[in-house]
């Protein structure tokens, strides 16, 4: 069956003419300039510290390995962990476990029902952010300076 080309161009979209309607182009979303509620920051922060975590614990066997080999790779391995370097390493390491475990309570007692209303949302939100700040900072000092 031969088309017609009457109906072919009939049922093409028609070129755009004039000036660009603003509404139907594409938009880029910054992230940076949305301003995220304080619960929905504290998720976001329970999520990306649980992959930080799972890519620290893939690296735990090699470390252990490395440390069970030889006195001196221990020892190395030490030399290695109480270099400045190791520091911030460290410090991030003990934000993403508090974060993690203090957003994880949070989020059971909210699935429990404790906790829905939204005062209390933000207010448990602002301590696991503050908290796990503050725990991994004195985890920090502790270890480091003492």
């Amino acid at each position: 069956m031969a088309r017609n080309p009457a109906s072919a161009a009939q049922s093409a979209p028609p070129a755009p003419r004039g000036p660009l309607d603003r509404a139907k182009l594409p938009r880029f979303l910054n992230l940076f300039a949305i301003r995220f509620p304080i619960g929905a920051i504290a998720s976001i922060g329970h999520r990306i510290s649980g992959m930080g975590l799972l890519l620290a614990l893939l690296c735990a066997p090699t470390v252990l390995e490395k440390s069970l080999r030889s006195e001196a790779d221990y020892a190395a391995l030490l030399a290695a962990w109480r270099s400045p370097w190791a520091a911030p390493v460290e410090f991030l390491i003990i934000l993403a476990f508090s974060l993690h475990v203090l957003a994880g309570v949070r989020h059971l007692l909210m699935d429990a029902g404790i906790g829905n209303r939204l005062a209390f949302a933000r207010g448990s939100a602002r301590a696991v952010l503050v908290l796990a700040l503050l725990a991994a900072l004195a985890w920090v000092f502790v270890r480091r300076w003492t």
